[in-house]
């Protein structure tokens, strides 16, 4: 029994090295890019800012430091599928196929999601709350934005939507384990409108325009989950 703890200590101690290692090799690559990654996420903003204007740094360290997060948020995310098949090597053998065969379209699934998430809110949500703030401040407001309070302020919206969009993962998995019925999904609809948007009110910043974004991608994506497993289920009882 101790040759078998000490077999999968070593195992996960292993994988572990692996995940930071490749977690490493992609920082130092993005490191020399750190600034024009910044400029990427900065666009949605800077479009709408008066010609000339550029954010600003009200902390003498946050020019350094507001690229450094990004660049290890970046290398989170792009050494993502090292890291899930680290993970996925030290869980596999212990499960049967059907799980991992379950697992495996879980896992994929959810990083699609999540990616059309941000990207959700990269491309539409930004530029649609920064126009609609432009066009109501009043004309002698001018905007400057503290860069590390923007950058703030882009993860937790990328993190709410990318999050959010698991939705449809959620509800399959609640009704594949038999905690809810497709039945009682569907009769639930109007109280999952309501709390979509309570949730929305709760996790989003407190601007009634990205509330009612995500509210609305939530409750869309609710139906979507329900027409997914329906369509899965169909198939798994046909075969």
């Amino acid at each position: 029994m101790n040759e078998g703890i000490v077999s999968q200590l070593t195992e996960l101690r292993k994988r572990l090295i692996f995940i930071f290692i490749g977690f490493i090799f992609v920082f130092a690559i993005l490191f020399n890019f750190k600034n024009n990654m910044f400029g990427q996420i900065a666009k949605p903003l800077l479009r709408y800012l008066p010609i000339g204007t550029k954010l600003i740094a009200t902390d003498i360290t946050a020019p350094f430091f507001v690229p450094l997060k990004i660049t290890a948020i970046a290398a989170l995310f792009i050494s993502l599928p090292n890291t899930i098949f680290q993970i996925w090597q030290y869980i596999a053998p212990g499960l049967y196929k059907h799980e991992r065969n379950l697992l495996f379209f879980i896992i994929m699934f959810a990083i699609i999601l999540f990616t059309a998430g941000i990207l959700f809110c990269y491309f539409l949500v930004l530029p649609l709350l920064f126009n609609f703030i432009n066009h109501i401040k009043a004309p002698d407001i001018e905007m400057f934005t503290d860069i590390n309070k923007y950058l703030d302020l882009v993860l937790t919206l990328f993190a709410v939507f990318g999050i959010s969009f698991q939705m449809p993962i959620a509800i399959f998995c609640l009704i594949y384990l038999n905690f809810v019925s497709v039945t009682t999904i569907k009769k639930i609809r109007p109280y999952i409108f309501v709390g979509c948007f309570i949730l929305a009110a709760i996790v989003t910043p407190p601007d009634i325009f990205s509330q009612s974004i995500l509210a609305l991608s939530l409750y869309i994506l609710y139906e979507f989950g329900i027409i997914a497993t329906q369509i899965l289920h169909r198939r798994h009882h046909s075969a």
